[in-house]
């Protein structure tokens, strides 16, 4: 009986232990991680794709369209070297300075051959009737020319041998520019081969050139070993790999291009040391 009371007696005593309830997890913010992602998604594609019309323009900035890495600071600007800077100046002022245009401007048509013009009728027939509106020069690099139209007698400057994409071709270029340059009447330089022929009459080469205010050169990026494959590193700091391009030697030339062309040292020197 004792033992039975005094099992009550502790039951009594004895605190009550609620077993532990079963809660339920809470929530987690699952909304703040993909809102946080779609705008980390949508940064990096505004960086990489940059909106290119004015309809999606007002989505990245409604003051200005600008891409992501305008916004960064600008890289440090490399110190010019004094050529660098003497060049520049130089080819600002040629730009700059107004053109002393004579009453009759002249286009110096500079043929670059290795000896004979084989359509040097054709061209006569193309000259005939225009003899104060053009100028005449022949570089021949191998054998002296035979002429048999009168516009090319005794119009050959001094020649030197001529290799294809060699620093000769330019010296030859150059050369004929020099030469026609003394003309203050030429105000514009055509540079052709002797497979070279007219498509159209002088009227029409006349005033497509006379009347246009820029020159026609050809360039481009050829990743190949005769484009890319020769520049050298050499080359830096004044011309980058990005800048580098490849062009066929033809040209046609306004006169302020034409002078800076042939003032050129720096960037001459430059292709002629390290363009192999």
């Amino acid at each position: 009986m004792k033992t039975s009371q005094a099992w009550r007696l502790g039951m009594k005593d004895m605190q009550i232990l609620h077993a532990p309830r079963h809660r339920s997890h809470l929530k987690k913010p699952t909304w703040i991680i993909v809102l946080v992602s779609l705008v980390c998604m949508f940064l990096v594609c505004a960086y990489v794709y940059p909106p290119r019309n004015l309809a999606a323009c007002y989505v990245f900035s409604s003051s200005s369209c600008k891409a992501l890495s305008n916004w960064l600071p600008p890289a440090p600007a490399r110190e010019l070297s004094d050529e660098e800077v003497a060049a520049r100046v130089i080819i600002k002022e040629i730009l700059n300075a107004p053109p002393n245009m004579p009453k009759t401007p002249k286009i110096a048509f500079m043929f670059l051959s290795p000896g004979t013009l084989p359509f040097e009728r054709l061209w006569d027939k193309f000259f005939q009737g225009n003899e104060d509106r053009f100028s005449v020069y022949t570089h021949a690099s191998k054998d002296k020319p035979v002429h048999t139209s009168r516009y090319f007698i005794d119009r050959e400057i001094r020649s030197d041998k001529v290799v294809w994409g060699k620093i000769s071709m330019v010296d030859a270029e150059r050369r004929l520019l020099a030469n026609a340059l003394k003309d203050p009447d030429n105000q514009h330089f055509v540079l052709l081969s002797d497979s070279c022929i007219p498509l159209r009459d002088f009227d029409y080469v006349y005033n497509y050139l006379m009347y246009t205010n820029v020159s026609f050169i050809d360039s481009f990026t050829d990743p190949g070993p005769h484009g890319s494959g020769r520049y050298s590193e050499h080359m830096l700091p004044e011309v980058e790999k990005k800048d580098f391009r490849k062009g066929a030697q033809w040209f046609t030339m306004k006169r302020q291009h034409a002078v800076i062309v042939t003032a050129d040292s720096l960037y001459y020197t430059i292709f002629r040391d390290y363009c192999k």
